[in-house]
């Protein structure tokens, strides 16, 4: 796997997240979906449930409700309803 994938998580009032990570898992409305370094670009609407963000060995986890998650050459950035952080681990 090649670097790092910059993760942004957005929700109305602030940033919830921001930095460089090695995976996301999040609830897509056709379905859950995993984003890695490199990943082709797409865009999606979001159902409620749980983002996971991968760094390493660590593991951090968000609650969405709706949203937009859009993958391109930048990134990932999730433009959620509402968003906050759930655990840690």
């Amino acid at each position: 796997m090649a670097g790092k994938l910059n993760f942004s998580l957005v929700s109305p009032e602030r940033e919830v997240f921001a930095g460089l990570v090695d995976q996301v898992d999040a609830p897509g409305v056709e379905g859950d979906f995993g984003v890695l370094p490199e990943h082709a670009p797409f865009m999606t609407a979001l159902r409620e449930g749980p983002v996971t963000v991968f760094t390493g060995t660590a593991r951090r986890v968000f609650t969405v409700k709706g949203g937009f998650a859009d993958v391109n050459a930048e990134g990932l950035t999730i433009l959620a309803e509402e968003a906050s952080e759930v655990a840690a681990a």
